[in-house]
């Protein structure tokens, strides 16, 4: 009786294995990847969208959160663009909507505590050019949008169909939208120009 319930059982964790691992193959399957690929396309992909979500929140730990929540909704997707360069855009698409929810879900709390402060972003990468202090305060003034839009148009160097696929904006409120963030973000910058910005 033993070695039957031992042989039973034996069955059932090689079934729960081969099912776990078809799960993941199928996973690669759906993104057209294997796991080298992956790795590739992450690689590519994790600090510019890390990036892009720490200019636009303000806050390197959330940043962190929303690049793993991502890249996990990314690989949990039914169906996704074929090309590396549509699956970035739709990353990207994924980051955006994980931050408006995170400001939206965040306007039912209060403000944190007097005295906090914001860990501090890891070092940036080798490549990637130091801004500069005035142009952070500035652009930590700026409304999350402004911000989202101005960090995917000039440092992501998207185009405005790229951005309103990434953003969920209608193509041509992005160009009014960038035209008015440049305007208040220059007015940031330079206090001559605060009154044309109004």
């Amino acid at each position: 009786m033993d070695a039957r319930a031992d042989a039973v059982s034996g069955a059932l964790a090689g079934a729960a294995a081969a099912d776990a691992a078809a799960r993941e193959a199928s996973t690669l399957d759906r993104l057209a990847l294997d796991a080298s690929a992956f790795a590739a396309f992450h690689a590519a992909t994790a600090r510019p969208l890390w990036n892009y979500l720490r200019a636009a929140s303000g806050s390197a730990a959330l940043a962190d959160d929303l690049v793993q929540e991502s890249f996990l909704r990314l690989l949990r997707a039914e169906q996704l663009p074929p090309g590396d360069e549509e699956r970035r855009r739709y990353l990207f698409r994924i980051g955006s909507n994980l931050l408006h929810d995170h400001h939206r879900a965040a306007r039912r709390f209060v403000d944190p505590p007097a005295g906090w402060r914001e860990p501090e972003a890891p070092p940036a990468a080798p490549r990637e050019a130091p801004l500069s202090r005035d142009l952070l305060r500035s652009l930590e003034q700026l409304a999350p949008r402004e911000r989202r839009l101005l960090w995917l148009a000039h440092v992501e160097e998207a185009s405005h169909a790229e951005i309103a696929a990434a953003t969920g904006l209608a193509a041509p409120s992005v160009r009014v939208l960038l035209f008015r963030a440049r305007r208040k973000l220059a007015a940031l910058l330079d206090p001559a120009d605060r009154r044309r910005a109004r």
